[in-house]
C-alpha cells in the first residue's frame, strides 16, 4: 500500500507564508506527477499546483506568483511554498500523487488525509 501524508497547515494572518510538506511511503515503485489540490468550503476541489518528475511544474492562476511547488524524489516528498496568503487561499489542502507499485505495471493515484490552511486576521 502507499500512503501520503501532509504537514504544516495552520493558522496565518494575510500577508504570512506557510510551507506544506506531503510525504509519500509505502511499496514504490516509482511517482510520476505530484499536485497540490484544495477544496474550500461550499466549492468545489481545484488544482493549486504540480510537478512532474522532471521537475515541470504548473500552477491554478490564483497562485501564480505566491505559491511554489517542489519535490524529492529521493524522499519521495513533495513541498508547497505559500506566500503573501489571502483569506481566500481558505481551504483544506490535499496531496495527490500519481504512483506505480513496486511490482505492479500499471499507475493509480493516492490521496492524502488534507490539512486545514486558515488565512485570518
Amino acid at each position: 500500500q502507499v500512503q501520503l501524508v501532509e504537514s504544516g497547515g495552520g493558522l496565518v494572518q494575510p500577508g504570512g507564508s506557510l510551507r506544506l510538506t506531503c510525504a509519500a511511503s509505502g511499496s514504490i515503485g516509482f511517482i510520476n506527477t505530484m499536485g497540490w489540490y484544495r477544496q474550500a468550503p461550499g466549492k468545489q476541489r481545484e488544482l493549486v499546483a504540480a510537478i512532474t518528475s522532471g521537475g515541470t511544474t504548473d500552477y491554478a492562476d490564483s497562485v501564480k506568483g505566491r505559491f511554489t511547488i517542489s519535490r524529492d524524489n529521493a524522499k519521495n516528498t513533495v513541498y508547497l511554498q505559500m506566500n503573501s496568503l489571502r483569506p481566500e487561499d481558505t481551504a483544506v489542502y490535499s496531496c495527490n500523487a500519481n504512483v506505480r507499485r513496486l511490482g505492479a505495471l500499471g499507475w493509480r493515484y493516492y490521496w492524502g488525509q488534507g490539512t486545514q490552511v486558515t488565512v485570518s486576521s
